[in-house]
């Protein structure tokens, strides 16, 4: 094949299609999670989740509620996949090596939200939150007092009936978090995410009619069961109130995974290397947003 500005502009867009078509293809999971927060700068200030909006009764004058003293921000990052393109492949038709490569670069630019929502359960133990505590901690304070939405009981097959206590007590600690206020805010856990590792022990808990050691499973249909292979701990586990218009977590987005491509045959890369490039670009970050619709558990006990 000639090396021209019109067959690059061939072989570029054939391989824009071939990313396009993996990116919409791709599966993903992080919107069950996380809402999306689009940004229109370097970073994003989460003050605002101090506040968890709820109507109340309307006596005399409005009440304005005031942001509390905390400062949370999330900074965007810059992230890439780019793939070389040798000009003599060109040249010689030899084109079909690099389909799978932009494949990949699609399928992995679907999935880059992914990688940043399960980032933050991985570390959600160590990392803060928007309060300054961690965002799993027995210490968030609310109206005075401490409220935890972390546990460390084991959710492991082998003890059904602790398994179910403690999904149990995950459940009845997030639909007991009340408002500044002391009024319940009515959150129900829908959703169980478990590593790979803790699947049948998931199963069992949410989906099937009795548990391991053959007795009524009173948690059957409480949750629909995540399994993600992206969470690091093969003990830790995970339960969530995803129903609301907000999310216990965020994708933070400044510009969507995008197919990039380098064709100018007068740059020095391809003039001095004869090395033409295309890839995918993005910037985003993610970030904590309200801890009452989460509670997580490190399974150690």
């Amino acid at each position: 094949m000639l090396v021209n500005k019109t067959n690059l502009t061939a072989v570029f867009l054939s391989l824009k299609t071939t990313f396009n078509n993996a990116f919409d293809l791709a599966p993903s999971q992080w919107a069950q999670t996380a809402m999306l927060v689009p940004s229109g700068s370097g970073q994003n200030d989460y003050t605002w989740l101090s506040m968890f909006p709820k109507m109340r009764k309307w006596m005399g004058d409005k009440v304005i509620k005031a942001l509390e003293a905390f400062k949370y921000t999330v900074v965007n990052n810059d992230w890439e996949a780019t793939v070389e393109v040798d000009r003599n492949d060109i040249e010689d038709d030899n084109l079909g090596i690099y389909a799978p490569q932009a494949q990949m670069a699609g399928f992995s630019a679907r999935q880059l939200p992914d990688e940043i929502v399960s980032d933050l359960k991985n570390n959600a133990f160590t990392n803060t939150c928007y309060d300054g505590q961690y965002f799993y901690d027995s210490d968030h304070t609310v109206a005075g007092a401490s409220v935890s939405n972390l546990g460390t009981a084991a959710l492991s097959a082998a003890t059904a009936a602790l398994a179910a206590a403690s999904y149990g007590a995950a459940r009845t600690a997030i639909m007991s978090v009340k408002d500044d206020e002391g009024r319940p805010l009515g959150l129900l856990p829908d959703t169980l995410e478990v590593p790979p590792a803790l699947e049948i022990t998931g199963k069992r808990l949410v989906e099937m009619e009795r548990l391991a050691d053959d007795s009524p499973n009173p948690y059957k249909g409480t949750a629909k069961l995540v399994v993600n292979p992206r969470l690091t701990s093969t003990t830790a586990w995970f339960l969530h109130c995803t129903s609301m218009p907000v999310k216990p977590f965020v994708y933070q987005e400044r510009k969507a995974p995008n197919f990039v491509e380098q064709t100018d045959a007068q740059t020095d890369n391809v003039f001095m290397r004869k090395k033409f490039r295309f890839g995918a670009e993005a910037r985003a970050a993610g970030g904590y947003a309200f801890w009452q619709m989460s509670y997580g558990n490190k399974g150690l006990a």
